[in-house]
């Protein structure tokens, strides 16, 4: 009694419930608006005189309404989109002060009286006007009560649909699209023509259809500005007008007719306007999940790697799938120097054949420091040299340096081959080669039989595959890569890895790959770049940085224990979150008593016993289990205790399963002095 009463009805659950659920407050007035809209469209319906239809529509004064309607209409939208598309950009890209003033001028068409709006035209344009006797003086133009006032007045209250459609588009349209056909080598125009304007064309067809029928309909503005003239301004609507005063019968019919205008745009758009952003064809697959009927697959990307090694392997340069001479530019006619100020604060050299990972925690400056780089952001700024060429005042599509963003950006309205080649095409490839240059590298990447997909047909490892041979493809000096791998599967991600390790190696340029994953940072760079609040921590070689971290950050990234404290005598490290580590001489010089120290020990260091351990351990203490978590084939535990920072143990399941470890688990870990390293901040 009193609980919830679900039905036996086959298909009853939550879409039942939600249906059910509807308040009846709410159902019934709901249901009454939708009848108060109908019945107006009802009532044309039922009192068209059909059998005198055509009649009523062929007569010469409804012919010419209806001439003289499509021509003021059309003019109508001809001037909307000369001043609609820049005002529409203008308000959805250029920041200034008064935006939201001008936006509100664009919506006030929409609810002004048109009758008002007429008189405000008459007060601009007439000849008392603020301009009209301008216009009539220099140009001889006269716009009240002519063809033109009445392709004004349409204008002035239709142009809004069209502005609110492409300023929707436009802020729903991601910029890393034009930002990466830049990097590519496209000029501004080309980007518009090629990325923008072809992604905003639904968009622009939603506004310009919806212009159109407005101005069809305008009635108001049109009579208040332009009067009803014969010819010159008796627009259909007009027409309407006069013909309810003496044949009501002509006059439904010639109103059933713009009501089938209308109702046909609306069912032409099926929704694009009030999307109000740009929405590919298809949603992408999940990762993971094959695209339909994939040919390619992952087997010709062969294993994938065991585990992170501290050096890139020794794969000999220009190897890779396919054949063909690389297209990278020479080894040295790419070397990187720059200067980074603002945000990001550090100078930055690199030889050409050189790929750094750039890690760091969130918030580093690690996207900062690629978009500097291609000098997309006020954030900071980079005086860049690559091969001696000072690059630094040239924009994005004149710089060399290709870029590929975390979601990859391919171009959703091209096929995977026509978005390799894009960059190609830009740099004036003629067609035909790009597309073979363009086909040979999807092949080398293992996506050749993918090459008429689109982007929303492909899973997300191979559209990354994509993405970086079209990169590739386009010769750049620099190459950004910006968590190129971030969003695959660990599986995808593997293979994908051993496909870019494999086409880096023979990478003539510079390579910066962002990452968060220490298995890319060890495995695919030559040098690991440490970034903290904008500034370069550590610059060195994987190994180096793996055995003496010097950011607790990286430390904890690449698995170990990193804790902060100082140096004391004899080897000792007061720790920052209280108690005493005993270290003991390392090959380097160790830092002077009372320096900032990180101490790192590796979580296998770490032992793990039921009671105090006797004998060698330096470090011992009491704690508490409080996590245990599968890594591959191990075990790692995080412990508790009062005396030191949390630490991190590495154990076998066998192990823990001796031990009985549980959360809650009381135990004592302990640490060998040599294990622990430590590094001066």
């Amino acid at each position: 009694m009193g609980g919830p009463v679900r039905s036996g009805r086959p298909g009853a659950g939550a879409g039942g419930a939600v249906r059910r659920g509807v308040p009846a407050g709410l159902l019934v007035p709901a249901l009454v608006g939708v009848a108060f809209l109908l019945l107006p469209l009802v009532g044309v319906l039922a009192r068209t005189d059909w059998p005198s239809l055509l009649h009523h529509l062929t007569t010469p004064q409804v012919t010419e309404a209806l001439r003289l309607s499509l021509v003021v209409s059309g003019w109508a939208l001809l001037l909307s989109l000369l001043m609609g598309v820049p005002l529409a950009w203008l308000l959805a890209r250029v920041p200034f002060l008064g935006k939201a003033l001008v936006r509100s001028l664009v919506l006030l068409p929409m609810v002004l009286p048109p009758t008002v709006g007429g008189v405000a035209l008459l007060l601009a344009f007439g000849r008392r006007g603020v301009l009209g006797p301008w216009l009539e003086s220099t140009f001889g133009l006269t716009l009240p009560f002519h063809t033109a006032g009445a392709v004004v007045a349409a204008a002035f209250v239709a142009m809004p649909f069209l502005v609110i459609s492409l300023e929707g588009a436009l802020a729903g349209l991601r910029p890393s699209l034009e930002e990466t056909a830049a990097s590519l080598g496209a000029g501004p125009l080309r980007v518009f023509a090629t990325v923008t304007l072809p992604l905003l064309a639904p968009a622009l067809a939603a506004g310009a259809a919806l212009t159109w029928a407005r101005a069809l309909g305008e009635f108001g503005a049109t009579i208040t500005f332009a009067g009803n003239l014969p010819g010159a301004t008796q627009t259909l609507p007009l027409q309407v007008y006069l013909l309810l005063q003496d044949s009501p019968e002509a006059a439904t019919s010639v109103s059933l007719l713009l009501l089938v205008i209308a109702m046909a745009v609306l069912v032409a758009l099926r929704g694009r306007w009030t999307g109000g952003a740009v929405r590919e064809a298809r949603a992408t697959p999940p990762e993971g999940a094959a695209a339909p009927a994939d040919p390619a697959g992952f087997a010709d990307l062969g294993a994938p790697e065991e585990g992170p090694t501290l050096e890139k392997p020794p794969i000999r340069p220009g190897a890779g799938v396919g054949a063909g001479p690389a297209p990278a530019p020479a080894a040295g006619e790419s070397d990187l120097r720059a200067e980074l100020t603002g945000y990001t604060r550090f100078p930055l050299t690199a030889p050409a054949g050189t790929t750094i990972a750039v890690v760091g925690p969130n918030g580093a400056g690690k996207t900062t420091l690629l978009r500097a780089l291609l000098g997309l952001t006020p954030r900071a700024h980079a005086e860049v040299l690559l091969g001696g060429r000072d690059v630094t005042r040239l924009p994005t599509h004149r710089r060399e340096v290709a870029w590929v963003p975390q979601d990859g950006a391919l171009f959703p309205h091209l096929s995977a081959l026509a978005n390799t080649a894009y960059g190609l095409r830009a740099r004036g490839v003629p067609r035909a080669e790009a597309r073979r240059q363009a086909r040979e590298w999807l092949t080398r990447l293992g996506v050749g039989e993918l090459a008429g997909r689109r982007p929303a047909q492909l899973s997300g490892g191979q559209a990354q595959r994509v993405a970086l041979a079209r990169a590739l493809a386009a010769r750049p000096r620099l190459l950004l890569l910006d968590e190129p791998l971030a969003a695959l599967d660990q599986t995808t991600r593997a293979r994908v890895r051993h496909t870019l390790r494999r086409h880096l190696a023979g990478f003539g340029g510079v390579c910066l790959i962002v990452t968060h994953d220490p298995v890319e940072a060890v495995s695919l760079a030559d040098r690991v770049l440490v970034l903290e609040g904008g500034e370069a921590v550590q610059d060195a070689p994987p190994a180096e940085v793996t055995r003496h971290p010097r950011s607790p950050w990286v430390a904890r990234m690449l698995g170990g224990n990193a804790w902060e404290g100082t140096a004391g005598p004899d080897g000792t490290v007061e720790l920052a979150g209280g108690g005493l580590l005993t270290t003991a001489p390392g090959e380097a010089t160790p830092p002077g008593p009372g320096a900032p120290v990180l101490a790192v020990i590796a979580p296998e260091a770490v032992s793990l016993h039921l009671a105090r351990p006797e004998g060698s351990p330096r470090n011992v203490w009491a704690g508490t289990v409080r996590e245990l978590t599968a890594v591959g084939s191990r075990l790692r535990v995080l412990v508790t205790s009062p005396e030191v920072p949390a630490l991190v143990a590495e154990i076998t399941p066998a192990a823990a399963a001796d031990l009985g470890l549980t959360d809650g688990t009381r135990v004592w870990t302990a640490v060998k002095a040599t294990e622990v390293t430590v590094v001066g901040l």
